[in-house]
């Protein structure tokens, strides 16, 4: 699995009458976790929908690796929604199956021992899930993908703290870190803090900091949630 590289040049992306995102430069390209950050509104999901190839821009480019980014680059990149997109009349274990005949570079055999140690039950149907337990559903039918890059839309938005650490410590345990490019957008940063390797600072559209996680903490001699404050304030 090659790195591959992420890249917005001057893109801006507008809806009707509103600047979702404005002339933003970013460029990925080492394999890690990278936290997105920004308040309700600044453009986070609109900049992952970019860098999936679900949404075009209103100007610049978005490039994997140069070439542009499209829905044809979805053998790449997996995307996770925050909103449920769960077929409810499938079970967990039908729900696997689909996504294996559906899915580049999905492993069944991961789904299922993912699906195993959260204790989620095969024949249940995904209707029947709690709210806790489709969130975790979610997260294995992602990470069950050996894409080179995933994108996750507030993963941990809404729910409860068990969840939340259950979900974290499958996204360490899972991602291969030294080949694959996690990009995470959420408002919890004192809890994935320690897993990230980089961030972005994101408000009303516009990028206010991009760093590696441990330069910033070396220059600013403080914690990656007081940054936050600082930038975003």
């Amino acid at each position: 699995m090659n790195n591959l590289i992420l890249s917005l040049n001057d893109v801006s992306k507008r809806f009707i009458n509103q600047d979702a995102l404005s002339r933003v430069d970013l460029k990925l390209e080492q394999p890690g976790i990278v936290g997105l950050i920004g308040p309700n509104g600044s453009g986070k999901s609109t900049l992952l929908k970019l860098m999936a190839g679900l949404v075009q821009p209103s100007a610049g480019q978005v490039l994997l690796s140069d070439k542009k980014i499209t829905r044809r680059s979805g053998n790449q990149i997996a995307f996770l929604a925050e909103i449920d997109s769960l077929y409810s009349f499938q079970t967990v274990e039908e729900a696997i199956h689909f996504y294996k005949g559906t899915t580049p570079y999905f492993s069944k055999e991961k789904a299922i021992e993912m699906a195993d140690i959260l204790k989620l039950d095969h024949k249940k149907k995904i209707k029947s899930l709690s709210k806790g337990n489709r969130a975790r559903l979610k997260i294995v039918l992602t990470l069950a993908r050996n894409a080179p890059i995933l994108l996750m839309d507030e993963p941990l938005s809404g729910l409860d703290p068990l969840v939340r650490e259950d979900i974290l410590k499958m996204i360490v345990s899972y991602v291969d870190v030294e080949k694959q490019m996690v990009v995470l957008s959420t408002h919890e940063v004192a809890e994935v803090e320690p897993f990230l390797d980089y961030v972005i600072f994101l408000k009303d559209g516009k990028i206010l900091l991009k760093d590696n996680v441990d330069s910033l903490r070396e220059k600013r001699n403080t914690s990656l949630v007081e940054s936050m404050k600082e930038v975003l304030a």
